[in-house]
């Protein structure tokens, strides 16, 4: 069933709150290893809004690892290779930015982008 399942931005959280609920290690491990190789593109698209009460934090932590790979000159999250994407910048540099374009600095990760993206 694994190799057969087309794992998806759009379909990747219910396949891993099915493999979740359901205890398929196999499937979860599937969908974790497409998560983190398309970090970047989950980040920018995804809802995470179906993660019982992890949602922002599940962001974050794809959000720092993006940002450790481009750290360490290994960019491959899927992403379009854009200078200072605003889904992997740090929460005190989007503050920076907001600050700024004389917006409001206070909110999550979603709203200071969201500030930007308006703004543009």
């Amino acid at each position: 069933f694994v190799k057969s399942t087309a794992i998806t931005v759009e379909n990747m959280m219910e396949h891993l709150l099915y493999a979740d609920a359901k205890n398929c290690a196999l499937l979860k491990e599937a969908v974790m290893d497409f998560i983190v190789e398309n970090k970047v593109e989950v980040l920018e698209n995804a809802s995470l809004n179906d993660i019982p009460g992890g949602h922002t934090m599940f962001r974050d932590i794809l959000a720092a690892v993006a940002r450790g790979e481009k750290r360490n000159g290994n960019d491959n999250g899927g992403g379009s290779g854009v200078g200072d994407r605003l889904s992997t910048m740090r929460i005190s540099d989007l503050r920076i930015k907001v600050h700024e374009k004389g917006l409001d600095v206070d909110g999550s990760r979603e709203t200071l982008i969201a500030a930007l993206k308006e703004d543009s």
